[in-house]
Order: C-alpha cells, then structure tokens, then sequence
C-alpha cells in the first residue's frame, strides 16, 4: 500500500497550507548571528521548516511587529523593527524582506538605540493592558515620525486607547 494514500484516507485532517490572503513571515534563529523574530501580533499559521526556521502568517488586517538582528565577527551589522499591518487582497502593499507579499508598513526603525525605543513603548502599552498589536495604527505611524525626527513621540494613553475604539466602532 502506497503510504501517501493511506495517510489521505485517515480521519486527521492535514494542514495543506495557510489560509487564503495570509501575510507569510519567515523567521531564523541563529544565536548571536541572525535573529529573526515577532515581537507582538496574533499569528493564525505556524509551519515549522526545521530546527533554526519556521514560518508565520498573519491573517488580513491584523498588526504585528517584525524584528530582525544579526551580527558577524565584528558586531551587529543590522538592527531593526518593522510594524506592519498584514493587508487585504489587493490592497497595494510594501514589499519587506522576508514577509510575503508584503503589508501596509507602519513603522519602520534601523539601530539599536531607535529599535530599543519602540520595545519600551510597546511594553509601556502592555503595561497599560493593552495588547500592542490592537492600538490605533496612526500611532505606530506617529512614533515612526517622531522617532525619524529625533523626537520623543506622544505616549499612548487609555483615554487614547477608547477614542480610537469608539472610532472603529462608529466606521461603516
């Protein structure tokens, strides 16, 4: 009996792919050499490619925060954080290395000391309770501004929190 046939006839169901319009990241640990990973978002797929790699997926509209490191003998050579809105189909997007297709970036951030920045204000949300990857987009968006400017961004308040709620709320 051919073993592919008789693994198609049980009564587990097999995971064939990610759901239709997942936004795919790729993720790789190398320790102190490359180090990618999600800093906060809901992953809705998981495959597991091996014991350094495995690849993510976000469903559509979902926010999530994509962080990326590596070093060589010498030192750190990249340092980033990209937070990006997953997109819905044919939205146009921003292409992203290692994300496919690719999603509405929200934040983009390159040296430690700016990617460091952007960790604390997202613990400073968590620490208000609040998931970071479920606060207003626009804020990602001001703290990238700020950030690019040298500028201490807005923190992110409750108050800030609820507007932004009753704002979805009230969208058609």
């Amino acid at each position: 009996m051919n073993p592919r046939s008789a693994s198609s006839t049980t009564s587990r169901p097999e995971m064939e792919g990610p759901p239709p319009f997942t936004t795919l990241v790729e993720l790789t640990w190398r320790e102190r050499r490359i180090e990618h990973w999600i800093r906060f978002g809901r992953e809705s797929y998981e495959q597991i490619v091996d014991r350094r790699r495995r690849i993510v997926g976000f469903a559509p509209n979902s926010i999530f925060a994509f962080v990326r490191w590596a070093a060589n003998d010498y030192g750190t050579i990249i340092s980033r954080i990209d937070i990006v809105r997953a997109i819905v189909r044919g939205e146009p997007f921003s292409t992203l290395p290692f994300v496919r297709p690719g999603g509405d970036l929200l934040l983009k951030v390159e040296g430690w000391s700016k990617v460091e920045r952007v960790l604390q204000i997202a613990d400073a949300i968590e620490a208000l309770g609040i998931d970071p990857a479920d606060i207003a987009p626009e804020h990602w968006r001001h703290v990238h501004n700020r950030l690019t400017a040298g500028q201490e961004p807005r923190t992110y308040t409750d108050e800030r929190h609820a507007a932004f709620l009753k704002r979805r709320s009230a969208e058609p």
